[in-house]
């Protein structure tokens, strides 16, 4: 899209210049908002998950292999997804850098690089969206490991292992 905008850096830059350097800005805007998004999302998602394998674990006396496994899954998935955002602040920063609108000096040097490094974010972003989706896949595997081993307990204690059904009743009303 910032290759569509047209020279910024002529005096004065066109009318619709500005126009498309403001959509540029919004989108860019948008996207890092939902790089964040989708990051903040996954690191929630290892946060409960092994918050509960931990619990379960302890509750029923398992194994510690597979909580083990989800914690290294979590710190594993964490970084990445750390250094996904701080790339997307990164591009965003290049981006203000380029940007004639600040009165910096030699914004117009900086363009190049805020186009390379968008790609070269935009790539690794991708990486870690993929790094993160696999072990997301590999953290349900481990949570079905537990759920697993806790069923076998529960019906050796011959608890039910079957999910309750609501009751639903309505309650007699009281007359005054």
């Amino acid at each position: 899209m910032g290759l569509t905008i047209g020279d910024l850096y002529e005096i004065p830059p066109s009318e619709a210049t500005f126009r498309w350097r403001s959509i540029h800005m919004l989108t860019g805007t948008s996207a890092a908002i939902a790089v964040l998004f989708v990051h903040s999302v996954a690191i929630t998602y290892f946060v409960g998950t092994s918050r509960w394998c931990k619990e379960v674990t302890e509750t029923y006396r398992l194994d510690p292999k597979p909580l083990q496994r989800s914690a290294w899954l979590k710190r594993k998935t964490f970084l990445k997804c750390v250094m996904g955002m701080l790339s997307v602040v990164g591009v965003a920063a290049l981006g203000a850098a380029s940007d004639p609108g600040t009165g910096g000096k030699a914004t117009a040097e900086w363009a190049s690089i805020h186009l390379g490094g968008a790609f070269l974010g935009l790539a690794f972003i991708a990486w870690t969206y993929y790094r993160a989706w696999l072990n997301i896949v590999a953290n349900q595997s481990v949570i079905q490991e537990i759920v697993e081993a806790v069923a076998v307990i529960r019906r050796e204690r011959g608890l039910d292992t079957e999910p309750q059904t609501a009751v639903t009743s309505v309650p007699a009303s009281s007359e005054q």
